[in-house]
């Protein structure tokens, strides 16, 4: 699938991060499916990891719920998730594909280890107790 996100959201993204480092950073993710398979990133939420580690997040489910009734209410569609590796590669660790269960979602991961921020998007399929990651293309608009 091809996913794209304007700049301008990934730098909110990329600070928002770097403001609660060392602890990994979370939101949501909304937007449009094109007919031509094109998934477009209309708005990306800051929301709190309730976990406040540098090793997972879990969002708040108030906040959750908020957003979603927000997203909504604007004629968007949830699109999946994002979140930061402050210290691992832009890659989906054991745990994140563990706990990936919307087989529809776009779940973007934004790592800090290097100087220049890396942001890359993933499909994680569920079959059989087996998960298969796949790599999206990602285009930043």
């Amino acid at each position: 699938m091809h996913i794209t996100i304007r700049k301008s959201d990934v730098e909110k993204m990329i600070a928002h991060a770097l403001s609660v480092r060392p602890e990994e950073a979370c939101g949501l993710i909304a937007g449009e499916d094109l007919e031509n398979g094109t998934r477009v990133i209309e708005e990306v939420f800051l929301l709190t990891n309730i976990d406040h580690t540098n090793e997972h997040f879990s969002i708040d489910p108030k906040e959750q719920l908020k957003v979603i009734k927000e997203i909504r209410k604007k004629g968007l569609k949830p699109l999946g998730n994002w979140h930061s590796h402050p210290e691992t590669p832009s890659r989906p660790s054991e745990e994140d594909k563990r706990l990936a269960n919307d087989s529809k979602a776009t779940y973007l991961i934004l790592s800090l280890m290097d100087q220049e921020p890396v942001l890359n998007a993933f499909h994680i399929e569920t079959a059989d107790d087996e998960r298969t990651v796949r790599k999206e293309e990602l285009e930043t608009l």
